[in-house]
């Protein structure tokens, strides 16, 4: 009998699921989001990074006590069933309002750049149907994905070099000259762009080297920590203080720099080549949705993609739904919120297994 069987994951596909799903629509406004901090905001990736590190090494810790269980199974398994069904109830909507606030901000991104007088319907619509295909494949599918936007995306990197020539050096030299007040306000903004990581707890039973489990996605974790630092870096260097507070999606800006005859707007091809980046992020969050409604009212087999429709329906009619754009980003503002208490929760749970260690041990 395999002992891969049921688990589909192989150290590539842990490595940049942990590296993709975290790089969306943030790091597209990371410089603008650590601009309370002005020019000294260079290193704050790197204490990002430290703190993913801490937490990821938690989460890894308390999926190896239950090796073949998700999130959902321990919340069940540590607070009891029907707090743990709750507590499942919320994951999944924080999941699907995440995943509606990921397309949102890309179509607002793609409206205030290439189609100021159109609406978004039809955008939104291929944007799911593609996004349905993807998840229809399983974690597998979604992380081979994952692989294939890194090496379409990180290429675009290069169109950063003219921001580098025309940057300025003396922009990373004052470090320190913020306060306690600037420096929350940046890194309670900031550590939106690292949400992804955590969805380790959702996908840690598919993975067949547990073992090895950690290394891999801190890995993956540390790619991106290094691109957004680079993005950082670059932009500190190419923008003015006040550009770095008022330019939105300044990163797109960064590739107007470059000079090219035959090609007016590189920005645009980063745009279209941004949408690999914003479904890696949706796929991930809507497949753990559809695991969660169907932990918490399973279907048979044959009908378990319902959910999937059934979530993809709901992720539409929140980014159409008749509001103001102003209420939509509170909406979204409050779920990227609730994303840092997924970040935490694996320590709360940690601290029940140690307390209830002899009654939930497998």
């Amino acid at each position: 009998m395999s002992t891969t069987k049921g688990k589909v994951l192989n150290r590539y596909h842990v490595i940049f699921l942990a590296q993709s799903v975290m790089l969306g629509t943030g790091i597209l406004s990371l410089p603008q989001k650590l601009s309370s901090m002005g020019y000294s905001q260079t290193f704050m990736p790197l204490l990002y990074g430290l703190i993913a590190t801490l937490t990821l090494f938690a989460m890894v810790w308390l999926c190896s006590k239950f090796p073949n269980d998700d999130l959902f199974k321990m919340n069940e398994i540590l607070l009891g069933k029907y707090i743990g069904k709750t507590i499942n109830f919320f994951i999944i909507i924080q999941c699907i309002v995440f995943s509606a606030g990921i397309i949102s901000n890309y179509m607002h991104l793609i409206q205030s750049t290439a189609l100021q007088e159109q609406t978004i319907t039809l955008p939104v619509l291929c944007f799911l149907l593609l996004l349905i295909y993807i998840v229809n494949g399983g974690i597998k599918s979604i992380a081979r994905f994952c692989i294939m936007t890194f090496f379409i995306t990180i290429w675009m990197f290069y169109f950063t070099r003219w921001a580098i020539e025309k940057g300025s050096v003396s922009h990373l030299l004052p470090l320190f000259n913020f306060t306690t007040k600037e420096f929350y306000a940046a890194f309670k903004q900031g550590y939106f762009s690292f949400l992804g990581y955590e969805l380790i707890v959702f996908y840690f039973p598919f993975i067949i080297d547990k073992k090895k489990a950690f290394r891999h996605s801190l890995l993956g974790v540390w790619i991106s920590v290094f691109l957004c630092f680079i993005t950082t870096l670059i932009s500190v260097m190419y923008y003015s203080e006040w550009q770095l507070k008022n330019v939105e999606f300044s990163v797109l800006n960064l590739f107007k720099a470059g000079e090219f005859t035959f090609i007016k707007r590189i920005d645009i091809i980063g745009i279209t080549l941004w949408v690999f980046l914003i479904l890696t992020s949706m796929t991930a969050y809507v497949w753990c949705a559809k695991q969660g409604a169907h932990a918490l009212f399973p279907l048979p087999k044959k009908k378990k993609n319902y959910y999937l429709y059934m979530i993809t329906c709901l992720i539409f009619v929140i980014i159409k739904m008749p509001v103001s754009r102003e209420v939509q980003d509170k909406l979204f503002m409050a779920s990227n919120y609730i994303g840092y208490i997924l970040i935490i929760w694996p320590l709360f749970l940690i601290m029940i297994y140690l307390f209830r260690k002899k009654q939930v041990q497998v």
